[in-house]
């Protein structure tokens, strides 16, 4: 990883973390709190918490996980984004698969780290985002190239992920306004993207992936 930023009389870095576990966010914030530069200015439990909080807070860096009620940590990114042009994003989560960098990356985020990532690297990724470069853990940059684009479609995704709720065809097309025949019409489509036998198969693989 690049060196960090020397520190001295630099201005503290404002931290914004969200997660929605309780305890993974008090751990986040005690961890990074015992850094002289760092200061934890608040906390959100959701996505939409998040976006709220930044564009009240507006702070330097947002810690946002991925997997979170609501909107998850994808779209909450765009949000943060747009509620605060201030704020940088760096995703800190468990799920350390391809497609959701790829699409992390997408959404404007600054860095992509695991939870397993000692704090002292941790912090230093939170002052390379602040400093405009971007962090992005090397294992998960090196699969990402290997395993190529999300194959599917906005609406394929959408389907999709109903469906590896156990939605059936017609209380999906009643979710997503469009007829049960086209909704099984996007599922085959997405099955054959997936190399998969069914649409749970496909659901498991899109989900493994990180494509959802």
């Amino acid at each position: 990883m690049v060196t960090a930023p020397a520190r001295g009389s630099a201005p503290m870095i404002r931290l914004l973390i969200a997660d929605d576990q309780a305890l993974v966010r008090g751990a986040l914030g005690a961890l990074l709190s015992l850094e002289p530069d760092l200061e934890v200015i608040g906390y959100a439990g959701d996505g939409d918490e998040a976006v709220g909080e930044a564009a009240r807070l507006r702070p330097d860096v947002c810690l946002m996980d991925v997997q979170m009620p609501g909107i998850d940590g994808i779209a909450a990114t765009r949000g943060v984004l747009a509620a605060s042009d201030l704020t940088r994003v760096l995703i800190v989560t468990t799920f350390a698969k391809p497609g959701y960098l790829r699409q992390a990356l997408e959404a404007g985020a600054s860095g992509f780290v695991v939870k397993d990532t000692p704090a002292e690297e941790l912090a230093k990724a939170v002052r390379l985002v602040h400093a405009g470069q971007r962090v992005v853990d090397p294992a998960l940059a090196e699969a990402s190239l290997f395993e190529g684009a999300n194959p599917l479609s906005e609406r394929e995704r959408q389907v999709l992920a109903r469906a590896a709720d156990g939605l059936t065809a017609p209380a999906i097309a009643a979710e997503v306004f469009l007829s049960a025949g086209t909704v099984r019409n996007v599922l085959s489509s997405a099955i054959g993207k997936t190399g998969a036998r069914n649409r749970t198969a496909a659901a498991r693989i899109a989900q493994e992936k990180g494509w959802l």
